[in-house]
């Protein structure tokens, strides 16, 4: 339900901004733009979902390879006492485990290419033992702020246009996009715990929970020894040479268990091509839904509003300038990235405003586009709090990317 509330407010809040800027400014420009917006954006739609399909025939053909080899297993198993915690209704050593923890690692690596594919054979996963079909269990909505709060280690391509935009040093961004991602991914934990009763004081969350505080201060402090050109080096072959790694592993085990790796490759190609096709409806809907509230105007108004509430209460402005970055990034990552570009070539890539809209960009994910593919590629129509736990990860990732900015630059 609260997808079709989104997906109206979109509309009927471009119509009603429209509206005034043609009657009281007499903008006659604004509604031939919001109708190029919906054919443009459903373009899009469809495009994203066309490239999607190769990608994700070659994942799912790899994870079919796995799952018949008993890598998925074996990291059920491996994973079991802390999943037990976080997906209570998953039963313990279940398949849908590895799958999982196959699109967390892919999503920490920045491989997004990849994390798409085995986070949708995931969600199916969860789907089966779904008691409800078209409403969203406590184990997809705690997977989807998972991924929505967009924990990355690696952010490679924020570094590589920082470079295209000529700034000073790359990589300086960095350690603070690493912990604003990490601050976004334990607030999404910690709210949907909340929502869902789950014990947060578990001695086996709260182990996870340090360790994985513990290894990112490790990888900070391994990355900060090393200058910018290596950096970019470590940071682009690392993610690349583990990928490449699991695929051989998959082939390996699939050999070692007698598996035709071949056919079975093929067996989930065909899965991924199902899969595309189904998704493409629902990301027609939430872009078009997008497009037309940005083609009416109503990102600018948002963000003019901000910037004039801020010097109101007498706070320092400046962070406002990168603000559409941040807006933008729940509904659209081209959009964002977009953004991002802008706010490095108008306020310079090693200024304040250009440093934290990188920031932004590396914080969190797009919980909208995220929403319509994963639920959609499964039929959910009833998403429960799993957009209020998305957004309110999206808000804690914002608000620590404006204060580790501050503290940095």
């Amino acid at each position: 339900m609260a997808l079709n509330y989104i997906w109206l407010a979109f509309f009927f809040a471009a119509f009603v901004i429209a509206v005034i800027r043609l009657v009281f400014f007499g903008d006659t420009e604004v509604f031939p733009a919001i109708m190029n917006s919906t054919f443009e954006t459903s373009k899009n739609a469809f495009e994203i979902s066309l490239g999607l399909t190769g990608v994700l025939s070659l994942w799912l053909g790899v994870m079919k390879v796995g799952e018949k080899g008993g890598v998925v297993n074996a990291l059920s198993r491996v994973l079991s006492p802390v999943f037990c915690k976080l997906f209570p209704e998953i039963p313990k050593n279940h398949p849908v485990t590895g799958n999982i923890f196959m699109n967390i690692a892919a999503n920490m690596l920045g491989l997004d290419n990849a994390a798409t594919p085995l986070g949708l054979k995931a969600m199916e996963g969860m789907q089966e033992l779904n008691a409800k079909k078209d409403t969203a269990s406590n184990a997809q909505i705690m997977f989807l702020v998972l991924n929505t709060s967009g924990l990355t280690i690696i952010p490679v391509s924020i570094m590589v246009y920082r470079a295209q935009q000529g700034a000073a040093m790359p990589t300086d961004v960095f350690v603070p996009i690493l912990l604003a991602t990490f601050f976004s991914t334990l607030a999404g934990i910690v709210i949907t715990c909340l929502y869902q009763r789950i014990n947060l004081f578990n001695r086996t969350l709260l182990l996870t929970l340090g360790g994985m505080a513990v290894a990112v201060a490790g990888i900070i402090w391994g990355f900060s020894r090393l200058d910018s050109t290596m950096m970019n080096l470590v940071g682009t072959n690392v993610a690349n040479v583990l990928l490449f790694l699991i695929i051989i592993l998959f082939m390996c085990a699939g050999v070692r268990k007698h598996v035709n790796v071949y056919d079975s490759f093929i067996e989930g190609a065909k899965e991924g091509f199902q899969t595309a096709v189904r998704i493409i409806p629902y990301l027609v809907a939430m872009l078009v839904g997008i497009g037309v509230f940005r083609a009416s105007g109503g990102m600018d108004w948002i963000v003019n509003g901000c910037t004039w509430l801020v010097h109101a209460l007498g706070f320092d402005a400046e962070w406002v300038g990168a603000l559409p970055t941040a807006l933008m990034k729940p509904l659209s990552g081209s959009g964002a990235r977009g953004m991002m570009v802008d706010a490095m070539t108008t306020y310079g890539a090693d200024s304040f405003v250009g440093r934290l809209a990188c920031i932004f960009q590396g914080s969190t994910d797009t919980t909208f586009y995220i929403l319509a593919v994963y639920f959609g590629s499964v039929g959910i129509r009833h998403t429960r709090h799993a957009v209020t736990c998305g957004l309110l990860a999206d808000l804690a990732g914002i608000i620590a990317a404006i204060g580790i900015c501050y503290l940095f630059f």
